[in-house]
């Protein structure tokens, strides 16, 4: 029998290529609970909060369903599959589609500091050319962690 490796072990095991980072004055608890909520249904501010953005999202295209131990997301139309993982314990959220990142939620002095590390893009996305749609691809992930950070920050008032 073949058995697929967890998402989180497979990304951790690569290096990471970049990383942005930012923070929020609130518990990790409650950050964690915000970010690493997937279950289920239509993806939005309250279900895989990091995907929300994303233009199916928007169009109400995306919807997650549970497999045996991780999700994915059925998608409308022609776009890659989406893989996600989440660990509650360690507050990591693991996904995969044209690229592979970690959503990591840690406390600091200053509330909680969420890491977005991206370990894996797919050289054959369309659009995709190592350098300069590598520098756009960091601009946009740093843009898109602010997007859900802000959520975040208004969802608990801070």
């Amino acid at each position: 029998m073949h058995t697929t490796p967890a998402l989180l072990d497979e990304l951790d095991a690569l290096p990471a290529q970049w990383e942005v980072r930012d923070t929020v004055p609130a518990s990790a608890s409650a950050v964690a609970a915000l970010l690493l909520a997937v279950a289920d249904g239509r993806v939005g501010d309250d279900n895989l909060l990091v995907l929300a953005r994303a233009s199916a999202a928007r169009r109400g295209a995306m919807t997650v369903v549970s497999e045996a131990g991780y999700y994915r997301t059925e998608l409308a139309g022609p776009l890659e599959p989406v893989r996600i993982q989440v660990d509650h314990t360690r507050h990591r959220l693991a996904v995969q589609s044209w690229y592979g990142g970690v959503h990591t939620v840690d406390a600091v002095p200053e509330g909680t500091r969420v890491t977005h590390r991206v370990h894996r893009v797919l050289p054959e996305h369309p659009g995709f050319a190592p350098g300069l749609a590598e520098l756009g691809l960091q601009v946009r992930i740093a843009r898109d962690l602010r997007q859900v950070l802000a959520v975040v920050a208004d969802r608990l008032g801070c």
